[in-house]
């Protein structure tokens, strides 16, 4: 489990907490931000992908994780950064009024169509 060193959580806490077997792992010193981008990931994935999907077993929970996490960081795009995927540059924008009539999208879904991503046909 992942938690900040507020002082609403003693020791204790942590000592039944690893009594049960979980893990404690403590946010970074005085990092404010941490916990508000964390917490903004859990909620787009709850919203976007745990919400609308019934998961059967661990496997199942973990398959839908990894999915969702390449999906998030490699194609959709994200407001906060001028609607880029992390881990690619901004497309060139398409300027040409002939490449704009005659645009040829192909749809790919993902997670059984709960996701779905778009690209352009070669």
């Amino acid at each position: 489990m992942i938690r900040d060193r507020d002082g609403k959580f003693p020791g204790m806490f942590d000592d039944v907490l690893k009594d049960a077997g979980i893990e404690v792992i403590l946010t970074g010193i005085q990092m404010p931000r941490m916990n508000s981008i964390t917490e903004r990931w859990v909620q787009t994935c709850r919203h976007e992908l745990l919400d609308r999907t019934l998961i059967w077993n661990q496997r199942h929970l973990l398959h839908a994780l990894r999915q969702f996490e390449q999906f998030y960081n490699t194609h959709r795009p994200h407001q906060g950064i001028a609607n880029a995927r992390p881990m690619h540059p901004l497309p060139s924008p398409i300027t040409d009024p002939d490449k704009l009539t005659h645009l040829d999208i192909r749809r790919r879904d993902r997670l059984g169509s709960l996701l779905h991503e778009y690209h352009h046909a070669a």
